[in-house]
């Protein structure tokens, strides 16, 4: 009876031991680790690189050049200018992260000549990037955030470039909210976010609407053009219009190229003045 009942208890021990051994665990998703990795010379791209840092808990580098772009405008144009005419480009200092360790990179700059400024191109020359994704932001005068991704493509092939975020330096106090709903929108945070409906087929330019782009391109020296066609659609507080548009002849500069079509995007809202957001030429 001893030996019966001992064998019981060894057979539900057993049982237990296996029930136990062969219970598997759900496995949990890893965060990938990012890194915001950016260029800033006047500090608009540095407020960027903070405000998506802050709110992903993303570590943060800044590229920093070795002769830094510390002149004005017009000093940093005409030496920007010249190294390209001779084909140079600036030394940075090393980067200190491990680009390894991290599966998301951020990678910001202001966009000089349609395209990263260049301790940037440095940057890229020097590292291959592949298997990674990267994340572009930028800021800019009117635009460059299509052109320079096309180059950042190019640039590392092997890397996925993912939607990315660009802002005007004149628009800065919209840039908390816009990166707020860009990271929710692709997924990099959790909430609630505006999905925009996509523009309706464009159709020629009313006086009201032509009176709208002036009132958006008004003052900007860089873009002097007139509106064509036009497709409009609701955002919050607002209306957002997408112009299509074609440079002008500028008698101080008679040897401008021929005139190109362009893009414009201009927002309205209410109460406000209207102002273009971005330019795709």
């Amino acid at each position: 009876m001893k030996k019966m009942n001992f064998l019981l208890l060894m057979a539900v021990v057993t049982l237990t031991a296996v029930s136990c051994g062969s219970k598997k665990e759900t496995p949990q998703e890893e965060t990938p680790k990012m890194l915001v990795l950016y260029y800033s010379q006047t500090g608009n791209t540095k407020a960027v690189a903070d405000e998506i840092a802050q709110k992903l808990g993303a570590d943060i580098e800044e590229i920093v050049a070795v002769n830094p772009y510390d002149g004005d405008f017009q000093a940093t144009i005409e030496r920007c200018m010249l190294e390209r005419e001779q084909g140079i480009i600036p030394d940075i200092q090393p980067v200190k992260s491990d680009l390894a360790n991290y599966d998301v990179i951020f990678i910001g700059y202001p966009v000089w000549f349609g395209t990263y400024a260049p301790p940037v191109i440095t940057f890229l020359n020097n590292v291959d990037l592949s298997g990674k994704k990267i994340v572009p932001f930028c800021t800019f005068g009117s635009g460059g955030l299509e052109s320079s991704v096309k180059d950042l493509t190019e640039k590392q092939p092997n890397a996925e470039i993912l939607p990315g975020y660009g802002v005007r330096a004149a628009r800065m106090e919209a840039m908390p909210q816009e990166v707020d709903q860009f990271l929710k929108a692709n997924g990099f945070l959790e909430g609630e976010y505006t999905q925009l409906s996509d523009f309706p087929e464009q159709h020629p330019v009313s006086e009201e609407e032509a009176a709208i782009f002036d009132a958006a391109v008004d003052g900007y020296p860089m873009l002097h053009a007139k509106a064509t066609t036009v497709a409009a659609r609701t955002i919050p507080d607002g209306m957002e219009y997408l112009f299509t548009a074609v440079d002008l002849p500028r008698e101080d500069k008679p040897d401008m190229p021929p005139a190109v079509e362009i893009q414009v995007y201009v927002t309205v809202t209410e109460g406000a003045t209207p102002v273009f957001t971005k330019v795709i030429r």
